[in-house]
C-alpha cells in the first residue's frame, strides 16, 4: 500500500506498543521533545489515543503532518517474489504465517537495500483516529527501521559475522545480515530475562556463529540487563551495547525507545 512521502515540516510521531502510547512532538529549537503517555489498560490504544488527543497540552497545536510508528509482527516477503508475482495478496501471505490480526489493516514497506518487503499489521481504528486528526499520515513499523539501522551502520562495515538483537515492548527481535540481505529475522516474548537468553543463544548456536570470533549487538531496553549482560559475556566474547543514548539498558517506562530516534 503506498503511503504519501512527508514534506520537509517535522510532523508529530505517534508510537503504539504493547500497551504503550507516546509522542514525538516539534519544538521551537527544530528538534522532539518526548512524551511518554500512561495508558488506561481498561481501554484500547485508539481509545487511549482519542483522550490524549483531548487532554494533552502538547497536542493541542498539531501539524497537518502525522508518523504513526507501530510495534506490530512483521513478515518478510522477498523483493522478487512480491513483484515478481501478478497481484501479491498481502491478506493471504500475512493471515498464512502470522494469526491473530484478522481485520487489521495490512501495511507494507519497500526494503530495496535488503531486497525485502516487510508486511504488517496496523489496528483499523487506531489508523482511523490518527486520519482523523491528521490530514497526512505516513504509517512505519518499528522493525524496518532497526533492520536498516543495524544494516547500515554495522553490517558494511568489517568482516566479522554480527548477530543483532532488539529489545523493545516485552519482546526481543533477533536478525543477521548475510549477502546483502536479511539471513534470519524473529521476533520473541521476553518478558524474562531467562528467556531472551535461551532464544538468543539458541539462535547463535543454530546459526553457526563462533563464541570467540563474532559478534552479538545489543539495542533497547533489557529485562534484568545487568544479569543478562553478565550471561552474554559469559558465552560470547564480543558483546556490544550499541545506539542506547545514555548506555541505560534497564527496562524503564519512562525511556524513550531506541526505535524513536531513528524518527528524528
Amino acid at each position: 500500500m503506498p503511503t504519501t512521502p512527508l514534506s520537509t515540516d517535522k510532523p508529530i510521531i505517534i508510537r503504539t506498543g504493547q500497551g504503550t502510547l507516546a509522542f514525538l512532538t516539534p519544538n521551537d529549537e527544530g528538534a522532539y521533545d518526548y512524551h511518554p503517555y500512561a495508558v488506561k489498560s481498561s481501554m484500547s490504544i485508539a481509545a487511549n489515543l482519542r483522550t490524549a488527543f483531548k487532554e494533552q497540552a502538547y497536542l493541542a497545536n498539531r501539524k497537518r503532518k502525522a508518523i504513526l510508528l507501530v510495534s506490530s509482527p512483521v513478515l518478510l516477503v522477498p523483493e522478487d517474489e512480491y513483484f515478481g508475482t501478478e497481484e501479491f495478496d498481502v491478506e493471504t501471505a500475512f493471515s498464512s504465517v502470522i494469526t491473530g490480526h484478522k481485520g487489521d489493516v495490512k501495511m507494507t514497506t519497500n526494503m530495496e537495500e535488503l531486497s525485502a518487503v516487510a508486511i504488517f499489521p496496523v489496528n483499523s481504528d487506531l489508523q482511523m483516529v490518527v486520519s482523523d486528526h491528521f490530514a497526512v499520515v505516513e504509517t512505519q513499523n518499528v522493525m524496518p527501521l532497526v533492520w536498516k539501522h543495524a544494516y547500515d551502520k554495522y553490517y558494511q562495515s568489517g568482516s566479522k559475522r554480527r548477530l543483532f538483537a532488539y529489545f523493545h515492548d516485552k519482546a526481543v527481535d533477533i536478525f543477521s545480515f548475510e549477502q546483502h540481505r536479511i539471513r534470519f529475522a524473529n521476533s520473541f516474548q521476553a518478558t524474562h530475562a531467562h528467556d531472551a537468553l535461551y532464544y538468543t543463544l539458541f539462535t547463535w548456536k543454530q546459526l553457526g556463529m563462533n563464541v570467540n570470533e563474532d559478534e552479538l549487538h545489543i539495542f533497547g531496553t533489557m529485562p534484568h540487563a545487568d544479569w543478562l549482560l553478565e550471561r552474554y559475556k559469559a558465552y560470547i566474547k564480543n558483546v556490544n551495547i550499541n545506539g542506547n543514548g545514555n548506555e541505560n539498558l534497564n527496562d524503564n517506562k519512562n525511556q524513550m525507545p531506541f526505535d524513536l530516534t531513528l524518527c528524528e
